[in-house]
């Protein structure tokens, strides 16, 4: 049963930073004005200019050229090069270079998760989260680059073997998102590397800055070896570049992270061609609360799971669908944690809550608010745009909880803000069915302490998402797990377990140690 009727918010602060600035773009090789395509160290890029607005304060933070055709032309022949000739570099020799990678990102990562959390919005404690996520995958393609293993199996006819073997597979195009603006990229491009493969980052023009600092990262590491430095290129610029990956033949793999509406675009695009498309896209999550649930542990995977990266991640929470005998006390104290938030500045740490990443997002929010009330909604807790000292930005705002009906259209929508709709069950078959009632399929959880609960959420007549979780929120995966989802979110798997295989074309062999040719199945074919 709920072990808890009172909640306090508990996100105290480890500490403060003042950040200056200045001082981390210096350190992260970034000018006033960069070129936005790079070849290893090779910078340049004459089309128009992309401006990185930090939505923390309103500040043109430095801006970037973006790509014409003729210079994304260079960067796919250079990385196609640079294909070639590390496809040949034993497997633990290409893990030794990500290995360092690593350790380079090891020290700049107090540098680069501000100029994440400063560029995308997200808080400090988050930016500098998805630079440990980038050293994380790193360690695991190190190990990786030792366990690329295929398997043997017997063959029908006598004195043959067969056997699969994995080889690198090219150039892979990476369009990236800009709520995690470097993890992402990383996911992709040490797995890709371990592989022996190439790769070109397109990353979000709204947080493009990042990309520069990553690439400049990498040109130290990959100098330092000796090894084409080819292997990460980045193209800078707008839909334009990413129609072009994704109808380039000769960039086999396309992994798009983005909205659905993207990915479809993507996708047909790339399956015309006949090419491989990695999707990871929307989510619509749903947390289960059950009778049986630990309220010490709903609220915080709760609230941090809707208003965290206020709510701009893809595994956000964006439904909480609560037992009925149980539905106004979760209601109750779920407001009243969230009159405890506090939203301000993200490189502040007493901060809980940091801004959307523009204006554009603010009015999108503002619209969803809108839909609740013409849809029939109500709301618990009613957010909006903030003004002020402090949010001067004019992307602040204070996020929402509203009572929907899952069948709404707005509930059905991921609103990509931190908007959370709660509603009510009351059979765990009925939850389920909620759960599962929406077009996404990413993350999902059930809080419980009810083995036949939590077991009936994992079998295959229970979640549909590619991630299922107990006792534990929708938001946030370890890098050990393979990530992604089914349905609208696009059946694509990023960093843990055999991830890897999607970077890799996989090849049959069969070996003839004999003097006979006996074909298969029994086949005979007698020239005599």
């Amino acid at each position: 049963m709920l072990r808890a009727k009172t909640y306090e918010a508990t996100f105290a602060p480890e500490y403060f930073i003042t950040m200056d600035i200045q001082n981390i773009l210096r350190e992260l090789n970034i000018q006033p004005t960069n070129p936005g395509v790079m070849i290893g160290t090779e910078a340049f890029g004459s089309g128009p200019v992309i401006e990185s607005i930090s939505p923390v304060d309103g500040s043109v933070i430095a801006s970037l050229t973006s790509a014409t055709g003729d210079e994304y032309e260079r960067v796919i022949q250079a990385a196609h090069a640079a294909f070639v000739e590390w496809r040949s570099v034993p497997a633990p020799k290409r893990g030794e270079v990500v290995r360092q990678f690593g350790d380079a990102l090891r020290e700049k990562k107090d540098a680069l998760g501000a100029l994440v959390s400063y560029e995308m919005g997200k808080s400090l404690q988050e930016g500098l989260g998805e630079v440990q996520e980038m050293i994380d995958i790193c360690d695991f393609a190190v190990g990786l680059s030792r366990q690329l293993y295929g398997m043997t199996t017997h063959s029908e006819r006598p004195e043959h073997r067969m056997f699969e073997q994995y080889h690198p597979l090219g150039v892979v195009g990476i369009i990236s998102a800009f709520n995690f603006p470097v993890a992402v990229w990383a996911w992709n491009t040490a797995l890709a590397w371990i592989c022996g493969d190439s790769c070109v980052w397109k990353p979000s023009e709204k947080s493009a800055l990042c990309s520069i600092a990553c690439q400049h990262i990498w040109n130290e590491v990959a100098e330092a070896n000796g090894v084409p430095a080819a292997l990460s290129c980045v193209v800078n610029g707008y839909a334009n570049i990413g129609e072009k990956i994704s109808t380039d033949k000769r960039i086999p793999l396309v992994s798009a992270t983005g909205s659905t509406r993207m990915g479809k675009a993507v996708g047909e695009k790339v399956g015309g061609r006949l090419g491989r498309a990695l999707l990871e896209l929307g989510g619509n999550n749903a947390i289960i609360i059950t009778p049986d649930a630990d309220l010490n542990m709903v609220v915080p995977a709760a609230v941090f799971g809707a208003v965290g990266t206020c709510g701009q991640r893809c595994t956000s929470t964006r439904r909480l669908i609560i037992h009925r005998s149980i539905y106004d006390q979760v209601k109750n104290v779920l407001a009243n944690a969230y009159k405890q938030l506090s939203i301000g500045n993200p490189l502040d740490q007493s901060n809980h809550v940091g801004p959307l990443t523009d204006q554009d997002a603010v009015q999108m929010y503002l619209n969803a608010l809108q839909a609740v009330e013409d849809q029939g909604g109500t709301f618990v807790v009613k957010g909006g745009k903030l003004d002020g000292p402090g949010y001067e930005s004019g992307c602040y705002v204070s996020p929402s909880i509203a009572e929907a009906g899952n069948d709404l259209a707005i509930v059905q929508h991921e609103t990509f803000a931190p908007l959370l709709f709660i509603m009510p069950y009351d059979e765990l078959d009925e939850a389920i069915a909620m759960q599962n009632g929406v077009a996404q399929g990413l993350s999902s959880a059930i809080m419980t302490n009810n083995v036949r609960e939590a077991e009936a959420f994992l079998c295959a007549s229970g979640s549909d998402c590619g991630i299922a979780n107990i006792n534990i929120g929708t938001s946030g995966a370890e890098i050990g797990g393979a990530f992604g989802g089914e349905k609208e979110t696009g059946g694509g798997r990023e960093s843990g377990s055999d991830a890897w295989k999607a970077y890799m074309r996989r090849q049959t062999n069969t070996v003839n140690y004999g003097r006979t040719l006996p074909l298969a199945q029994g086949i005979k074919f007698d020239l005599s």
